[in-house]
């Protein structure tokens, strides 16, 4: 096989009613990331932010892992998993506009938890493993853990997290609201797929904007954060979508979006 075939088959693609899924395909390295993962990542999101028929993606790991974080044997050879004002896996610093789920199987630890922390739901099997062991490596979780993980939970248990090193499970995970719903082991992807289908049922613009002003408003202070919500939302009420939904509940049907 061919260096370019590698490449192209690090990260695979696929489309399912307006569902885009993206699986990491290491799973002889236990999905750990290098260059062309953090590429392959990079360009699929952006054909997901790109492409009007796709709604929300799903980030997954192929071999009943998600990922045990970045290719530390790559790493020493200078092959970095970073896309240059991207960050690790291409979305750590910039994640994609439109929902990122991620769907995890296993381990998912390191760079692959702080991928987690860039998606905007996590469903998970009971049987999986969340955690960032870095300091165990003498590194420092900077893909987004060490800056970010306090203000996802509470600081006294982020800082577990990280000055041990420790891994979590699952329900440890769901129960810290890292992870909004759990399946039985092997259900990751569907139960995934289904919450993604929930998601892509509904207006394309409004979820967008919903989502950037959610992530976005961390930094606002309060009288600047109405008139930048009012700023961004201006354009979705005056637009066909909004029209048709309002028009598809007096008519008592599906609407048909068209994403503008």
């Amino acid at each position: 096989m061919s260096d370019e075939q590698i490449e192209q088959d690090a990260v695979l693609t696929d489309r399912r009613d307006g569902v885009q899924v993206i699986t990491i395909n290491r799973a002889h390295a236990k999905n750990a990331l290098n260059g062309a993962v953090a590429r392959g990542i990079a360009a699929a999101v952006d054909e997901l932010d790109e492409d009007d028929d796709l709604r929300v993606g799903v980030l997954t790991g192929a071999g009943g892992t998600f990922s045990a974080g970045m290719d530390l044997k790559a790493f020493l050879t200078g092959d970095v998993p970073l896309v240059e004002g991207r960050g690790l896996g291409g979305i750590t610093q910039r994640p994609p506009r439109k929902p990122l789920i991620g769907a995890v199987e296993g381990w998912a630890v390191a760079g692959g938890f702080e991928l987690l922390l860039a998606c905007d739901l996590v469903v998970a099997s009971e049987t999986s493993r969340l955690g960032v062991p870095e300091v165990k490596r003498a590194l420092v979780a900077g893909a987004g853990a060490a800056m970010l993980l306090t203000r996802r939970i509470p600081q006294a248990i982020a800082l577990e997290l990280l000055l041990t090193g420790d891994p979590i499970t699952a329900q440890r995970a769901a129960d810290l609201g890292l992870v909004n719903r759990l399946t039985p082991e092997g259900g990751a992807l569907d139960g995934a797929l289904e919450l993604a289908a929930t998601i892509a049922g509904n207006g394309p613009l409004a979820v967008a904007i919903t989502k950037e002003i959610a992530r976005a408003s961390f930094d606002w202070d309060l009288e600047q954060g109405w008139d930048k919500q009012s700023e961004l939302m201006a354009p979705v009420f005056v637009s066909e979508d909004a029209q048709e939904g309002a028009t598809a509940f007096a008519e008592k049907r599906p609407p048909v979006w068209k994403g503008r």
